[in-house]
């Protein structure tokens, strides 16, 4: 028997229930009524009415087609309740087909975006442009759209509420790349980064300058150094920033301003202070535009207990006089000047270089990582999330980081293995001879597949989450989400489950070679893949 057109639910508006159901079940609808719902309140005028009948077969066959049908088609109510125009909006849609995958893959894969959307129905018109939506945008078009956007603004505060607004925007167009295909992982995580380097040191330049209007300058350097994976330039979509806050010298005053006869000057080691946390505090707090970054301060030296900022003198005495840990030097592999002056911060990567890439010691940096890599493991097995966690569990993303910093330490300061980012880093190994052409495949191909589940889970509600999710329902939807499709041999998330695990099997055993001290330099021809087979 024929299947029923879909318009007879616009155009009969009284069909019963179970033929409503007959209708939008194979869709894919979990909750039909909900979807039928849905399909009435976007046609709540007669006009936008038969505009949708027009539109409705391909809305339902793109909702089918995203990760999550019933998603999909609340939230396409919600962004057209929100518009200013349903019946221009569907013509829109129906003018151009792509548009309407763009938004019906959205809806159905994030709700974070999809929120973005709602709250700004004029960024679809904006993201689906061919200049924003093909390529990713250059860190060079990042801060001539952003000097535009802040344009006139003088307040302080309306210049952060205009950074927040501008990173939602770019997020959204950064997402949207990410969904549909059009980036991949590499260029994702890179957007992810230059966004955030933009956004730093523009928020950096507001902070100095509302200090500069009260108390002058300070004649001295002052950098924000990126660790982990903002120094890696590496993001990802709900990534904290580490961050580490760094002066030429704090002796002395700033050079003062002048009302009223007096002059208003601070003492440098006051006014870095203050600037360290004015940074802190225009990045992490939230308005009503929400917020730009979540700040972490732990990997300055003494950490919490540390002052918030330091002396290029100071951090120096830190790393060179035995007081810094051997975990730092894995830390600081991935420092990057991000923000201010960054000569001075070139300076800091110098004087830090002996202090990471030391000779010898092997003993010391294998026994730190097994030590680091316990205390992962407990945390993990309390919460049982050893096999689903896909940064912190067996075979997951840390292990890679923690395979390739451990051998950048230990051969660094006799190889050519120094560099801050993952993947390049694994190259530099390979080409060193450190690591052979199965395992720098293996590791590398992990890795990524590995990064593009982690956006994927945190795409979903902008939150920090690196867990599977143990319903097979959401694994369903997520497995979706990725890319995957139900088969004949299997469902969809039972062969993201397979693929899953052969990535997190062939990391596990690389990274266990490396703390054994099994991978060192080789002076004959690289291990093959099928030596690893």
């Amino acid at each position: 028997m024929p299947r029923s057109s879909p318009r007879v639910l616009l155009l009969s508006p009284e069909l019963g229930a179970h033929a409503v159901t007959d209708i939008l079940r194979p869709y894919g609808f979990r909750d039909c009524a909900r979807a039928d719902a849905n399909l009435q309140a976007l046609a709540d005028d007669p006009l936008a009415r038969q505009r949708l009948a027009d539109l409705v077969e391909a809305v339902l066959d793109e909702a089918a087609d995203s990760a999550d049908p019933d998603q999909a088609l609340d939230y396409l109510e919600r962004f057209a309740k929100a518009s200013s125009s349903k019946v221009a909006l569907f013509s829109s849609l129906h003018d151009s087909p792509a548009m309407l995958h763009l938004l019906m893959t959205v809806f159905g894969s994030s709700p974070f975006l999809s929120q973005s959307l709602i709250r700004n129905p004029e960024y679809l018109y904006w993201a689906a442009r061919p200049e924003v939506l093909d390529r990713c945008r250059s860190r060079r078009v990042l801060e001539k759209d952003l000097r535009a956007t802040l344009g006139s603004l003088r307040s302080h505060a309306r210049q952060l509420d205009a950074l927040r607004r501008f990173k939602r925007r770019e997020l959204l167009a950064i997402g949207i790349r990410d969904l549909l295909g059009k980036a991949s992982v590499r260029e994702t995580t890179a957007a992810l980064s230059h966004l955030a380097d933009v956004l730093i040191q523009q928020a950096y330049a507001v902070c100095r300058e509302g200090l500069a209007q009260a108390y002058g300058y300070a004649r001295t350097g002052f950098t924000v150094l990126g660790m982990g994976k903002l120094g890696g330039e590496e993001l990802n979509f709900s990534s904290d920033v580490d961050l580490v806050y760094l002066c030429g010298s704090d002796a002395a005053t700033t050079t003062g301003t002048k009302s009223g006869g007096k002059t208003s000057r601070l003492p440098r080691a006051e006014y870095f202070r203050r600037l360290a946390q004015d940074v802190t505090n225009a990045l992490s707090a939230v308005t009503n535009e929400g917020y730009l970054f979540r700040v972490d301060l732990r990997l300055r030296p003494e950490g919490k207990a540390g002052a918030i900022v330091g002396s290029l003198k100071e951090y120096g005495r830190y790393y060179q006089g035995g007081r810094g840990q051997p975990w730092e030097r894995l830390a600081l592999i991935k420092a990057r000047p991000v923000a201010g002056d960054k000569a001075l911060g070139k300076s800091f990567l110098k004087v830090i270089r002996t202090f990471v890439y030391r000779k010898a010691q092997p003993k010391a940096i294998l026994a730190e990582v097994m030590r680091i890599k316990r205390l992962i493991d407990q945390k993990m097995v309390a919460r049982e999330e050893s096999e689903r966690n896909v940064k912190l569990g067996r075979g997951g993303i840390r292990e890679v980081e923690l395979a390739v910093q451990t051998l950048q330490a230990m051969f660094g300061a006799a190889m050519p293995v120094q560099e801050r980012n993952t993947e390049k880093a694994l190259g530099k190994l390979f080409r060193a001879r450190l690591i052979g052409p199965g395992e720098h495949r293996f590791l590398l191909d992990g890795y990524w597949f590995l990064r593009n589940v982690e956006h994927k889970l945190q795409m979903v509600e902008e939150q920090q989450t690196h867990t599977l999710s143990a319903d097979p329902v959401e694994l369903h939807v997520c497995a979706l989400r990725l890319g995957y499709k139900d088969a004949e041999e299997a469902q969809a998330e039972e062969l993201f489950r397979r693929d899953y695990a052969r990535h997190a099997e062939r990391i596990h055993d690389i990274f266990v070679r490396v703390l054994a001290g099994e991978i060192r330099p080789r002076r004959t021809r690289p291990v093959g893949v099928r030596a690893l087979m």
